[in-house]
């Protein structure tokens, strides 16, 4: 039987999608980090209050979402401590990260 995922677990895909994909709006983030609205909503929140993601207005006028400079360097530190530690199974942690240059609005 699978576990479920901690909190930290969940924002750490959150990062993770944000990290790998550019902006993205929620919807997009939901699929990419496979949690609830629920989950979602608390966890940009907290990410927001932290400096680890910013809240963005695309040209067209819906909201977006970008990992920050503070967030990438707390998901290479999870990676870091995985690799020391395995705390989290190999799926939930970046092996590497992949930040598109340009942001894309999706």
């Amino acid at each position: 039987m699978a576990m479920r995922r901690s909190k930290l677990e969940m924002q750490i895909d959150v990062l993770k999608a944000l990290a790998c994909h550019g902006r993205l709006n929620p919807t997009h983030i939901m699929y990419k980090a496979k949690v609830n609205c629920r989950v979602l909503k608390e966890s940009l929140e907290l990410l927001i209050q932290h400096d680890l993601v910013k809240e963005h207005t695309s040209p067209q006028k819906r909201v977006v979402y970008a990992i920050t400079e503070r967030g990438l360097v707390a998901l290479k530190n999870v990676w870091e401590i995985n690799n020391a530690l395995h705390v989290f199974e190999e799926e939930n942690v970046p092996s590497t990260i992949i930040v598109k240059k340009k942001p894309e609005y999706h």
